[in-house]
C-alpha cells in the first residue's frame, strides 16, 4: 500500500553555526548536530568517533513551502544562467525541504556531534546522520556543467 505521507521526526538540531542564509563561504563553519537525548543514548554513536566526515539529511526549516518554484528558475537567480528545473538544483527551495550535507566531524561528546562545514543553519532540525564511507563515493568520473562548478568555487 502507497501512502501519500511520510512521517519523519527530528532525531536532533543544529546548535551553533551560522542563523541565517549566506549562500557562500561555510568552509570551517563550525556547529553542534545535538541528538535528542529524549530519544538516543550515548549508544546510538558508538564508534562513530572514528569516522572522519559524515551525511547529514535536514529540514530546510525556514522555507515556506509555497514559496517553493514549480517551473525551472536560473541557478541562485543569476540573470546570467539558464533556467534548469527543480532537481537540477541543490538550494532550499525543494519540495520536500530536504537539505543533504557532507561535513566534517571534529569530536563526539556523548550526544553533541562537534562537526565543521555543515551547511545548515543554527536551529534547523536533523533528520538523519549516517557515516560517510568511501566506498559511497562515485564509482566513475563525475560530471556536472560548467555554471555548477563556478556557483560552487565559493561554497567551501
Amino acid at each position: 500500500m502507497t501512502s501519500n505521507t511520510v512521517p519523519l521526526r527530528p532525531v536532533g538540531q543544529v546548535v551553533g553555526g551560522r542563523g541565517e542564509v549566506l549562500e557562500d563561504d561555510w568552509h570551517d563553519v563550525r556547529a553542534v548536530i545535538r541528538l535528542d537525548g529524549a530519544s538516543f543514548t550515548a549508544s546510538a554513536v558508538l564508534g562513530l568517533e572514528h569516522f572522519s566526515h559524515l551525511e547529514v539529511v535536514f529540514l530546510f526549516d525556514r522555507i515556506n513551502p509555497a514559496e517553493v518554484p514549480a517551473e525551472p528558475r536560473p541557478p541562485r537567480g543569476n540573470p546570467n544562467a539558464a533556467p534548469v528545473g527543480v532537481f537540477a538544483h541543490r538550494g532550499p527551495y525543494r519540495p520536500n525541504r530536504l537539505g543533504v550535507s557532507r561535513c566534517r566531524l571534529l569530536a563526539v561528546d556523548g550526544l553533541d556531534l562537534h562537526v565543521a562545514d555543515l551547511d545548515a543553519l543554527s536551529g534547523s532540525p536533523i533528520l538523519d546522520v549516517k557515516p560517510y564511507l568511501t566506498e559511497f563515493a562515485p564509482r566513475h568520473p563525475v560530471t556536472q556543467p560548467a555554471w555548477a562548478t563556478e556557483l560552487m568555487s565559493r561554497y567551501y
